[in-house]
């Protein structure tokens, strides 16, 4: 299975007047619960592609350490392809990426620009709440899909 991943608002509660505590390695650290609920879902046969805005910033071994510094062990892990010389929404970048892929997968986001995704792309979809990021109450919904 593929997870097409966001990070702000699934992993890291997104709560303005609250920052998130900065880790030795300069990322945000995860929410406990958030770790807890991805460990039980993922195995050593689960991809990640990480379509988290930050994607770019780090080497996918950079990710993968900071997935581990974190508490979630990641054996295939990539980053969204940018499609264009130009910047295109999350939403669109996950359309042509279904296009181009033909694996099983779920999206897990907050962006509710996602929600305009097409029904068959939308069905694969789990939006966390922005406030709580993913939790618990995920795991049926994500074993389900």
């Amino acid at each position: 299975m593929i997870i097409l991943l966001d990070l702000d608002g699934v992993l890291i509660p997104a709560k303005s007047w609250l920052r998130p505590e900065i880790l030795n390695d300069g990322f945000p650290s995860f929410s406990v619960s958030a770790v807890n609920t991805l460990n039980k879902i993922i195995n050593s046969q689960t991809k990640i592609v990480l379509t988290t805005s930050h994607k770019d910033n780090y080497t996918v071994s950079e990710w993968v350490d900071i997935f581990k510094i974190r508490g979630i062990i990641v054996n295939d892990l990539s980053i969204m392809p940018n499609y264009s010389t130009f910047p295109v929404s999350r939403r669109e970048s996950i359309e042509i990426w279904c296009i181009a892929n033909t694996e099983e997968f779920i999206i897990i986001d907050d962006d509710k620009s996602l929600n305009d995704l097409p029904i068959n792309i939308k069905k694969n979809l789990i939006q966390t709440s922005s406030f709580i990021g993913l939790r618990e109450e995920n795991i049926e919904q994500l074993i389900s899909k």
